[in-house]
This record gives structure tokens, sequence and C-alpha cells, in this order.
């Protein structure tokens, strides 16, 4: 496992946690009264695209799955649509199975569809971006060793912890605490944004300390 590669990896995952960071301080500089809590429907749609923008950037530049096969333009609009097609089931699939959970059926839809924008950013945006809308790279990667490279082992991590951040921000919701962060889906976006960032830096970490044992199948 080369080392740049390792590195490459790092310095990706850290721009994406400083634009997260820059979409809580930044739109604070032109409007007036913006916060994360204060209007957090507005900065969940801030974070989501600027995240969107700088993954799918990222995915152009650095090509981490790159297939050796040259493929036509009209093969690259049909992928284009099928990914935009799969993001748009995705946010519905999360928006359905937050409800489950217990989130307003009828009230807050607007916040509830939001919050699975959110979450569909950070799991299946990334998925998307590394593997394309292959479901089958997809079922490979996410069952056990089924990572065959460091993208794909740093899409696992900050899948994962983006999932349980969110459940362990619905935690405090029920509490009677009386914050202002209770307030649906506050607590919820928050902890699957603080996940989110906590995988990106722990992905590049684990596999630098794992380096030696970790060993990628070929294609």
């Amino acid at each position: 496992m080369k080392e740049a590669e390792i590195r490459r990896l790092l310095a990706a995952n850290l721009l994406c946690v400083f634009s997260v960071i820059l979409t809580a301080v930044v739109p604070a500089l032109f409007w007036d009264g913006f916060s994360v809590l204060g209007t957090h429907l507005a900065w969940l749609c801030i974070c989501s695209v600027c995240v969107s923008a700088l993954s799918i950037i990222l995915h152009l530049v650095l090509k981490p799955n790159l297939s050796p096969k040259r493929s036509s333009f009209a093969h690259k609009i049909s992928r284009f649509l099928k990914c935009c097609m799969y993001f748009f089931m995705s946010c519905i699939l999360f928006h359905a199975i937050i409800v489950l959970y217990g989130a307003p059926l009828i009230e807050s839809v607007t916040e509830t569809f939001l919050f699975a924008v959110l979450l569909s950013t950070f799991t299946t945006l990334q998925c998307l971006c590394i593997l394309g809308p292959n479901i089958q790279a997809w079922i490979r990667v996410f069952s056990k060793n089924g990572a065959m490279s460091i993208w794909e082992s740093s899409l696992q991590i900050t899948t994962m912890c983006s999932i349980l951040g969110a459940w362990f921000g619905a935690f405090p919701i029920p509490l009677d605490w009386d914050r202002p962060w209770q307030v649906w889906p506050i607590s919820c976006s928050l902890g699957a944004t603080f996940g989110y960032g906590a995988g990106l830096i722990i992905a590049p970490l684990w596999i630098h300390w794992n380096r030696k044992q970790l060993t990628y199948k070929s294609r």
C-alpha cells in the first residue's frame, strides 16, 4: 500500500471536513441572523449542496476508482442520470426509514426530508462517487472484507459513522431539557454531521495504522 495514496485520501477527507465547517461560518458573514440552530433548514441545504459539490469535484480530480475502459458520451449521460435517480430514491428511502423510527409523518415533512437529503449526501452520494450506480459493488463493499482499495475502506467507515451519528443524535430529543438543539431534526442532523466528520478523520488514520494487515484483492 503506497503512502502517497493514503496522503491523498487524508487530504481529500480533510477538505471535506473543512467544507462542513465553512458551511457553518461563511453564511453568517453575509446573512444576518444565520446560525446552525436558528436557521437550521437553510444550513441543511447549504451543507448538503457544498458537501455534494466538493465530493463530485474531488472524484473528478482524484479519480479514485477510475475504470480502465473508455466509455462513450451516451454511456456517461446514462450513468449520470442513474446516479441522480439513485440519489433521489435514497432520499425517499431515508425519509421513510426516519418516519418509521418515529419522526412526524405529516408534521415537519420539510425538516424530515432535508435531513434525509443530508444523510443521502453523507452516504449514498459518496457511494455513487466511488462505486457508481452499481448495486453489486455496493453490496460487495459493505460485506465482510469486501473493500478493494483504501477509498472503499474509507467509504465503509464514513458511511457507518454518519448513520451511527444520526442514530445517537436522536437520544436527547425526548429528554425534558427544553434546549433549542432538541427541536427536530437538529440533534440528529448534527449527530450525522459529527459522525461524518469523525469518519473522515478516523478512516485514513485507521488505514495507516493497519496498512500492513490490509491486503486488497485485485479487481
